[in-house]
């Protein structure tokens, strides 16, 4: 199984248009330090690809990735489909990127493809442009992506978009937030891609315990990353994401894994750890923990 990162910054993107923190000055100053939007895209043969979330910024990142694309004929493309963690704008507005007369499969959840259709209707302004199937996919129950790769969600967390409102669907418990464990049934590797990470306990230690490469949720420093920096006044675990440092945070498990690559995905701009100068990056790496970014491969 064949895994490119396609980049590694939550919502935003980094830098962020809009911010002036310490490291989005950084990135502009430097542009080498930016980085697209998390995504990866894995593959069983290395000649059809599924693209995990569709950013922002998938255009840019299809045609940064030379395996992604198209070809040899004049409209064909390597890229077979997208599979959808959650229904955030950050991944799924790319969906309507892959309007060109693309042929695709997009896999989620209920919630998260009913929110597509309903209050960010992606699937009904697609219709017309793309020839694309909507697969529902449930946590717990595998989904072969191609002959070697098959796909398990797994619960993460229920935090629905902020666009949903207060719609019935948003107060039921429901699969909005999920992570997936990849298996190569050829080799038998596992690999896990969690980019959003609300607490680490006992039913995603067991998602994550036998892998062999493990992309983890690393969205904030510290829970008070926002208001400390003045980007905001939400913590990290308001939002669903646990922050890395401190007692409780996700590193320490992290590191503890048997995994041969720990990958932190999802970084906002506000963390230090984007920046590869930064006494948290030198800690982390340390650790044997890698920051995620474009170009990053991994063969399991």
């Amino acid at each position: 199984m064949l895994i490119h990162c396609l980049g590694a910054a939550a919502g935003g993107g980094y830098p962020q248009w809009n911010c002036a923190c310490a490291g989005c000055v950084k990135a502009r100053a430097k542009p080498e330090h930016a980085t697209a939007h998390a995504g990866i895209a894995v593959s069983g043969d290395g000649e059809r690809w599924f693209l995990f979330n569709a950013t922002p910024d998938v255009l840019h990142q299809i045609a940064a990735d030379p395996v992604l694309h198209p070809g040899p004929g004049i409209r064909e493309t390597p890229v077979a489909g997208v599979v959808l963690t959650d229904a955030e704008f950050d991944h799924t507005i790319g969906l309507l990127m892959l309007r060109e007369e693309s042929s695709l499969t997009v896999h989620g959840t209920f919630p998260v493809l009913e929110a597509l259709n309903l209050w960010f209707p992606v699937r009904e302004l697609l219709s017309d442009y793309a020839d694309i199937s909507w697969s529902e996919v449930r946590a717990g129950e595998p989904v072969d992506l191609d002959d070697r790769v098959r796909a398990t969600a797994f619960l993460t967390g229920s935090k629905a978009p902020r666009y949903v409102g207060n719609s019935q669907l948003r107060e039921q418990p429901a699969e909005w937030e999920v992570g997936y464990r990849l298996e190569d049934k050829l080799t038998g590797g596992i690999a896990v891609y969690a980019p959003t990470v609300p607490r680490w306990d006992e039913k995603f230690e067991q998602q994550v315990a036998s892998a062999d490469c493990v992309f983890v949720d690393g969205t904030f420093w510290t829970d008070d990353e926002m208001s400390a920096t003045g980007a905001g006044n939400r913590t990290g675990r308001s939002m669903g994401h646990l922050p890395v440092s401190g007692d409780g945070g996700s590193a320490r498990a992290l590191a503890a894994l048997p995994a041969k690559r720990k990958i932190y995905t999802h970084i906002n701009n506000t963390n230090p750890i984007l920046d590869e100068e930064s006494p948290e990056r030198r800690w982390v790496t340390d650790l044997g923990i890698e920051i995620g970014r474009a170009g990053l491969e991994v063969e399991v």
